[in-house]
């Protein structure tokens, strides 16, 4: 980084808010297809974001120059419950410390003030989850599009059954590489403008 750039981080350290917009940007141009969901719960965390891929569903963790690692264990805890793979997003303060922070299957995107935009760059590529479980990320789904996949299985509707009872029955009898995919087609789909899901077991 130059004296020019290093100045610039002084002034203007990168907020959570400078580094999202042109994030997407950044993860549209490097993995193609894709969809974003902002701000999605995670267990007993809120995922900054969740990138949805055709056959994967990645959680991501902005550290922004403002933020601290205090909250990281617990959100790193969260995250492998649920997510194919995982990536922390690090600003300059962070950059040369945090992969002391997170386990070495985690990704890390880097990113810093380049001119008047933002440069950013693939530190470490992610590698499949070890923690993750298939029956914790089909209950991402909300209950119709869990009927859905069902359906497309031919699999009873279980109408009186929970999330969590059909998120079983699914991840014990559909091989993971087709659910995967139906998992994705479903996220791809979500319409957050006409319904929102109540049920949360």
């Amino acid at each position: 980084m130059n004296v020019t750039n290093m100045e610039n981080e002084t002034i203007h350290p990168l907020r959570d808010a400078d580094i999202r917009e042109p994030l997407f940007d950044w993860l549209e141009d490097t993995f193609g297809k894709l969809r974003i969901i902002e701000e999605k719960q995670t267990g007993r965390a809120r995922a900054d974001i969740v990138m949805v891929l055709p056959d994967k569903v990645c959680g991501i963790e902005i550290k922004s120059d403002a933020d601290t690692y205090t909250r990281l264990p617990g959100q790193v805890k969260n995250y492998d419950r649920y997510y194919d793979e995982n990536y922390i997003v690090a600003g300059s303060t962070h950059g040369l410390h945090v992969a002391e922070h997170v386990p070495d299957y985690w990704g890390i995107i880097t990113v810093e003030r380049l001119g008047e935009g933002l440069d950013f760059y693939m530190l470490r590529q992610a590698k499949p989850n070890p923690q993750a479980k298939m029956e914790n990320k089909v209950r991402l789904l909300w209950r119709a599009e869990l009927a859905h996949i069902l359906e497309a299985c031919g699999m009873p509707k279980y109408a009186r059954k929970s999330r969590r009872f059909i998120a079983g029955k699914l991840a014990a009898k559909v091989p993971e590489e087709i659910l995967h995919k139906l998992v994705s087609e479903e996220l791809f789909e979500r319409d957050y403008t006409v319904y929102r899901d109540p049920d949360t077991d």
